[in-house]
């Protein structure tokens, strides 16, 4: 498992079926930034999303996982679930934000 920020990154052994496919290399933008998780080499991933979870397939040997705020992650060929951060307070569950 990875996290990048208020992103985390998780190995999985298959996108779901009934994933759609979504375009791009962006994982997640950052509310208080405009700053942007993404894939340095776009055409090294396919994202996909099913029931409100983000999944990721890298395509190539590695890709890279940047973010102006962040060290680069460099991720091996596979299936990755990713989704944002989250705390607990007693009020309420909130996501965490960059």
């Amino acid at each position: 498992m990875w996290r990048h920020g208020d992103v985390l990154i998780q190995s999985v052994k298959d996108i779901p079926s009934g994933a759609k496919s979504r375009a791009g290399a962006v994982l997640m933008r950052g509310e208080m930034t405009g700053h942007s998780h993404r894939i340095k080499e776009p055409g090294s991933c396919e994202l996909y999303e099913v029931n409100g979870t983000l999944y990721m397939k890298i395509l190539s040997e590695t890709a890279t996982l940047v973010h102006e705020e962040h060290h680069a992650i460099t991720l091996q060929r596979g299936f990755y679930k990713v989704w944002q951060q989250r705390e607990y307070t007693p009020q309420e569950i909130r996501r965490v934000y960059d």
